[in-house]
């Protein structure tokens, strides 16, 4: 099955190429980060003591997304984090992390901060999948 396209020129349809590709430059020397994923939920006493709501500790009933990123030497002025939904895109001047997220998160609301002691930059990310709004009503 080949998909038509709009334009007879064009080699490929765009629905057909990755978030984030642009990105991904294999020639870039630059080291890649050590990097660490968590997930985080919102409980309150009837999650933990009573287990009203019917959260488990899977992933399914998290809310946020958290990476915490290793950039030993680095100043806070020297990133550059582009966030899409489903991509994590970070550059300093000596390193480089293209991340393809999990699930894909809400690129408006977010927050990171730079923990200069630890020369972490932790990123978190509201998740957004497709049935959040049956789940977490």
């Amino acid at each position: 099955s080949q998909v038509k396209s709009e334009n007879k020129k064009t080699i490929w349809n765009t629905e057909e190429v990755p978030e984030g590709s642009e990105f991904d430059d294999t020639w870039d020397p630059r080291e890649k980060p050590e990097y660490e994923i968590s997930f985080k939920q919102h409980v309150g006493t009837e999650d933990v003591f009573f287990g009203m709501t019917g959260k488990d500790p899977s992933t399914a009933c998290c809310e946020d997304i958290v990476i915490k990123i290793k950039l030993p030497e680095t100043k806070y002025s020297d990133i550059a984090l582009d966030i899409q939904d489903k991509v994590l895109d970070l550059r300093t001047p000596k390193n480089k992390l293209l991340l393809h997220l999990p699930y894909p998160v809400n690129s408006k609301e977010g927050r990171a901060r730079f923990l200069s002691e630890e020369e972490i930059l932790e990123v978190t990310l509201r998740l957004s999948r497709k049935l959040d709004f049956i789940n977490f009503s």
